[in-house]
């Protein structure tokens, strides 16, 4: 076990002493403490709040850590391939299903720390900022929300944490699937900005398979204050959408097992 844990760290090394890394983080710590400013100076007042930005400011942060963190994945399996260092990974006394795995928890491992940092930024800046007050849920007209606090950020933020996951699980597919990392960041990408538009496609189909589409479930955040889903045409509950999600989760990791242990690596 202590072994495993060494090759964990071992995947968390090659992500963080890379200078992209530290690049992506430093958009995720200065971007709300930017925005924070702008707001502020541009003319915020007493009825200012703070938990309308925190959530305009996280909505906006949580894409790039999709982003950030699926460039990560597609290239931890495709990098090592088109780099030829997977051969030395496969010298060692660990099956293909370990490495696979230990490459998987250090991606998570990756988003999670980033998610954190974007929690601790954009509450500690927005409320010594503006403070915890929730009698205002609008924010100069630039937007309006219920979240009104803690509980409401904790829960969006849980919300689009699984999204992540679903997201950033395709791209580790991807990337287990094809040699090109790039190839793999593009795919993943492109299922990230298609959703809302396949979403609302599907969405006038008045078919009961509809409800089986993975994009009209990635948009937890939708059923918040009681919605009933993404699509108010086809209402759901929570518990299906995470049902549907936990299923397309198993079929990208069968696939992506599936696909590393069989994949030839003398090419």
């Amino acid at each position: 076990m202590v072994n495993y844990i060494k090759l964990i760290q071992n995947e968390n090394m090659k992500i963080y002493r890379r200078v992209g890394t530290w690049i992506m983080l430093s958009f995720i710590v200065l971007i709300p403490i930017l925005v924070s400013l702008v707001v502020l100076l541009a003319g915020g007042d007493d009825d200012t709040t703070s938990w309308p930005l925190i959530m305009l400011e996280s909505y906006f942060l949580f894409s790039l850590i999709i982003i950030f963190t699926v460039v990560v994945s597609s290239d931890t399996v495709a990098g090592e391939f088109s780099r030829g260092t997977i051969k030395l990974l496969l010298i060692r006394p660990w099956s293909r299903s370990a490495i696979l795995l230990s490459k998987y928890i250090a991606t998570m491992m990756f988003a999670l720390f980033f998610t954190i940092v974007a929690f601790i930024v954009t509450m500690l800046i927005n409320l010594a900022l503006f403070g915890s007050t929730s009698d205002s849920n609008d924010l100069g007209g630039i937007v309006s929300t219920g979240i009104v606090g803690w509980g409401d950020v904790l829960q969006y933020y849980l919300y689009q944490f699984v999204t992540l996951i679903i997201i950033v699980t395709f791209g580790f597919m991807m990337s287990s699937a094809f040699r090109s990392s790039g190839l793999a960041i593009g795919l993943s990408i492109g299922f990230l900005f298609a959703g809302n538009i396949i979403t609302g496609l599907f969405a006038m189909a008045d078919k009961v398979w509809v409800k089986y589409v993975l994009f009209m479930h990635l948009d937890l955040t939708s059923y918040m204050d009681g919605g009933t889903g993404p699509i108010p045409s086809h209402p759901m509950t929570l518990g299906f959408s995470l049902g549907v999600l936990a299923a397309y989760f198993a079929i990208f990791n069968l696939i992506s097992w599936t696909v590393f242990r069989k994949r030839d690596i003398t090419a």
